[in-house]
């Protein structure tokens, strides 16, 4: 009896082998048809880019796979001369890529331009072309189109950018040098920290290798590659906000952030920790049968709301960081309700309350933790 089921185990496990086998030489890539037509820009665009949140719209023919499924687009860029055998970089098309056009701004497009090696506030040519792909299969259009930029007269930015000096949180020592966040698009940076009065801070490029180095000028709204350093009249935490495009930072101080319950309007003041950290401890809630909350931050002399994404939440089923904890800055709503967070259950205990401005953090995000 054993022998038979030994053997018959045997023989489905290797049925099962065979079949999955033959499932895996019956597997037949998708053919996808390449795309014949570029709409737009015209070919040999003449183009001045702008420091703002203008955009280019690339847009193409629609390519057409064998089983009809969805297709997913890519736009290719190379140097003037080159083949895009090795781009120098890649959009994915607007909707997650499934659309035959792509939204690319001009600052996106400058970046491009820095790679194709034209220098800053000079003119040269990008060359560009669609890729259609579905699944592994990829087909590149043999159709290619040319722009011809004038890159912005700002500073190039780095791939990554830390603060460092006296005057900082972190010291000099440069292994421990604060990251700023860098944002979309790879031309601005921001970070929320402490600076002193009197004592140097300066931009670099690695905390391992310093290649690069960015000061601020005087007067704090412009800034320069130079190791000259500068220095904050005032003690404060503030903002931190560099724009690459224009050459241009500033500084807001934050004075104040508020945890707030909605109803009763109850207020409490978070403390700052360190490195864009804030923190109230044993916190006692005032529900007054509403459990709604949301933060004020006073920036620059302004107060503004700092919430959720969502105008209405539900309850979240905890108290762990989840996307719900995720903060929004929202500068021009001054509604007691709206795009406030809820607290997962309403107890009579008191809670820590951490709001993490961190510009390691993907997203900002806050903390309730329970005592």
């Amino acid at each position: 009896m054993k022998k038979y089921i030994l053997s018959t185990a045997c023989y489905l496990i290797a049925l099962l082998a065979f079949t999955g086998c033959k499932k895996d030489k019956d597997f037949k890539e998708v053919i996808v048809t390449e795309v014949t037509t570029l709409y737009s820009p015209d070919d040999g665009r003449n183009l001045v880019l702008q420091p703002t949140s203008a955009t280019v719209y690339f847009e193409w023919e629609k390519s057409i796979a064998q089983d009809n499924g969805v297709v997913y687009y890519d736009v290719l860029f190379d140097k003037e001369n080159g083949d895009f055998s090795k781009p120098i970089y890649v959009v994915a098309a607007d909707n997650k890529g499934i659309s035959t056009g792509a939204s690319i701004t001009h600052k996106v497009l400058n970046k491009i331009g820095g790679l194709a090696g034209i220098a800053s506030a000079e003119e040269g040519i990008l060359k560009w072309t669609v890729v259609a792909s579905r699944g592994l299969t990829k087909t590149m259009s043999k159709q290619t189109r040319k722009i011809n930029v004038t890159r912005l007269s700002g500073i190039d930015p780095p791939v990554s950018l830390y603060l460092t000096g006296e005057g900082t949180e972190a010291g000099t020592d440069l292994s421990k040098a604060l990251t700023v966040k860098g944002l979309d698009g790879g031309y601005e940076f921001e970070i929320y920290t402490k600076l002193q009065v009197g004592k140097t801070y300066k931009f670099i490029d690695s905390k391992t290798n310093v290649s690069r180095t960015f000061s601020v000028d005087a007067g704090n709204a412009t800034f320069k590659e130079n190791g000259n350093g500068a220095t904050v009249a005032k003690d404060g935490v503030y903002k931190i906000s560099l724009d690459f495009t224009a050459g241009s930072i500033t500084f807001k101080e934050v004075t104040k952030l508020d945890f707030f319950m909605c109803s009763p309007q109850q207020r409490v003041a978070l403390t700052y920790q360190s490195k864009g950290k804030w923190k109230a401890n044993a916190v006692k809630p005032v529900y007054n049968g509403d459990d709604r909350y949301f933060f004020w931050i006073t920036i620059g002399g302004s107060e503004q709301k700092v919430g959720s994404a969502n105008k209405d939440n539900q309850a979240p089923a905890d108290l762990k960081p989840s996307p719900f904890y995720y903060l929004v800055f929202n500068p021009t709503d001054k509604n007691q309700w709206d795009y406030s967070f809820k607290f997962p259950n309403k107890t009579d205990v008191s809670f820590n309350i951490t709001v993490d401005f961190g510009s390691e953090l993907a997203s900002y995000t806050h903390l309730i933790e329970k005592l």
